[in-house]
């Protein structure tokens, strides 16, 4: 079965070590990533659900590689999303650009495959408007 990729950057007025402890810190993933939460089971073990349940999906993840404060891969190991996803923080213009690139492999067989070029610009869509809700969390004034 061959992979299908989707990913999303975005610009952040934080240096890289700030943006990659937020994108690491499993519990805060609510506060950006499209109705989705998430928790470290393990120590290299993540769960993460989207949706609002009952009607969600859970997510489960083992980290594969991580080197703060600039990169994390991820194998997502569940029922229905597998395959690898990755997160890379580098500095940029007196901040940070993170990149957020999935590598799928579809469920469903050849009508998951189909129905992927609908698909993609959901996720692609979904990723870019998470990563914008991390750059207002990181660049919001401090109270």
């Amino acid at each position: 079965m061959r992979p299908v990729y989707a990913g999303a950057a975005v610009e952040v007025a934080a240096r890289p070590e700030e943006v990659f402890a937020l994108v690491t810190d499993w519990p805060r993933h609510r506060e950006w990533m499209f109705m989705t939460s998430a928790r470290q089971v393990g120590e290299r073990r993540v769960e993460a659900y989207t949706g609002v349940r009952p009607v969600g999906f859970l997510d489960t993840m083992t980290i594969v590689a991580f080197e703060p404060p600039s990169y994390v891969l991820m194998e997502h190991t569940g029922r229905l999303v597998r395959g690898r996803g990755a997160i890379r923080v580098r500095p940029w213009r007196g901040g940070s650009r993170v990149i957020w690139a999935e590598e799928l492999l579809l469920p469903l067989g050849a009508a998951g495959r189909a129905l992927w070029p609908v698909a993609r610009p959901v996720v692609t869509a979904l990723a870019r408007y998470s990563l914008r809700r991390l750059a207002r969390l990181l660049e919001a004034p401090a109270r």
